[in-house]
């Protein structure tokens, strides 16, 4: 396929409730037993919304393969699905090699017009609501109800119907409640912008106010934290709308393959919200299906508790994928780095549900993503830092997180290296999470 280098390759797409497009997935199905494919590697971009920038993801992070197992037998599935960008934010040509140290944030809170037009793909129907939201963050108005007002339309645009397709895969924890959503979403306005604003200074986003910057600018300042509350806003649908896509397209196509295809071994690979995706896919597995022979979780942008048997916090809880890497005939290997502030920083704030205080343990702890520190309170999960894991045999089952700061660490403000993954000792992760021998 064209802009994809490596062969053979295919596409899956699915629309925003998990339907897929037909003609690809039988294509898929029908030409891997007849290209000799041994080991199927299905990746799932994150937040991209666009299918030419998950292209170019997937022809970069799978061009080291055909190198590093020449002989193993491999074929490459690119998962294609609706999810949004902002076109101000930062993502890297892909290139470890030219990855900027830093990009600027936008000069102002205003939409511009590809990211109007990508709200307006992503979210059909609500052009109204998209003209209002962008009305306010142009015009800034300094007054409280002004920003209640914005955050009425932020809920608006990114709450699902109540009787939403797919709804049973909104929450990371048994605790969340998807019909209460974020508190990002109901808590006064004006003060979860003033968080934002917080946070993207700690990311270096955005210049850290001063006492008198404050009073002189007011209430208007914070219309910066507003466009990020739309952002990640956005996010957290899109962050739904994966689980979706991974519980009812993705599991189902992979149980059609395990029937008609019954040798091939597929690994299936994830970035941010892609990881998501993979992971409840194993959900929307049949029963009986064992064709997964691992999932790679780069960055993934979903709670770290999902996989656990007791939430440390309510131990009646559990995660939403308790006992799913019994699903995969493999280990579930989860790449973490501290330079990924968009899940350092942002994410925790973003993801803390309407009602909660965040108790002893903080937001970062109790809202943390998988993608900053790794699958907790799985036990028995082992731990190893890149270096380690590519000279030793990972397990062949169970969770198994490892540090990759070693090389995810460039990229600039607000997600910080968060995209930064092409790298050939990834792809060696994935070839060892495997057993893939070349």
């Amino acid at each position: 396929m064209a802009g994809v280098g490596v062969t053979p390759y295919w596409e899956l797409t699915f629309d925003a409730d998990g339907d897929p497009d037909r003609r690809r997935r039988e294509r898929l199905v029908e030409e891997v037993r007849g290209r000799g494919v041994k080991d199927l590697l299905v990746f799932a971009h994150g937040w991209n919304n666009d299918r030419s920038v998950a292209t170019k993801l997937y022809d970069r992070f799978f061009a080291p393969f055909p190198q590093l197992a020449p002989r193993a037998g491999l074929g490459y599935t690119g998962v294609v699905w609706p999810a949004m960008r902002f076109s101000d934010e930062p993502i890297p040509d892909f290139d470890p090699a030219v990855l900027p140290a830093g990009a600027a944030a936008a000069a102002g809170p205003a939409l511009d017009k590809a990211t109007r037009q990508a709200l307006n793909e992503v979210f059909p129907g609500s052009g109204p609501v998209i003209e209002q939201i962008a009305r306010l963050l142009e015009e800034r108005p300094a007054s409280p109800p002004a920003f209640d007002e914005f955050g009425r339309l932020v809920r608006q645009l990114v709450e699902p119907p109540a009787d939403a397709i797919g709804a049973a895969a909104a929450a990371d924890t048994q605790e969340e409640s998807p019909q209460d959503g974020p508190a990002m979403l109901f808590d006064d306005t004006a003060a979860v912008c003033q968080g934002f604003m917080e946070a993207l200074a700690q990311t270096g986003a955005v210049e850290e106010s001063t006492e008198e910057q404050e009073i002189g600018f007011g209430l208007g300042r914070l219309w910066n934290g507003a466009r990020e509350l739309l952002r990640q806003g956005t996010y957290y649908a899109m962050k739904r709308r994966a689980g979706t896509v991974g519980q009812l397209g993705l599991g189902p196509a992979l149980g059609q393959l395990a029937r008609e295809a019954p040798g091939v071994r597929v690994h299936l690979i994830g970035h941010s919200f892609g990881g998501r995706l993979v992971s409840f896919a194993l959900r929307g597995l049949p029963d009986g299906v064992r064709n997964v022979k691992s999932v790679t979780l780069l960055q993934g942008a979903f709670s770290h508790y999902a996989f656990a048997e007791r939430l440390p916090h309510q131990r009646r809880s559990a995660g939403a994928l308790r006992g799913q890497q019994g699903r995969v005939d493999g280990p579930v290997v989860c790449c973490y780095s501290k330079h990924d502030t968009a899940l350092g920083v942002l994410y925790p704030m973003a993801s803390r549900m309407a009602g909660d205080s965040a108790g002893l343990l903080g937001f970062d702890r109790k809202w943390g993503a998988l993608g900053h520190d790794g699958i907790q309170a799985v036990p028995d999960t082992k731990g190893f830092t890149l270096r380690e894991a590519l000279a030793a045999d990972l397990p062949d089952s169970g969770c198994v997180n490892i540090d990759a700061a070693q090389v995810v660490r460039r990229g600039g403000p607000p997600a910080g290296a968060h995209s930064d993954i092409c790298h050939e000792e990834l792809a060696r992760v994935v070839l060892a999470a495997g057993r893939i021998k070349g």
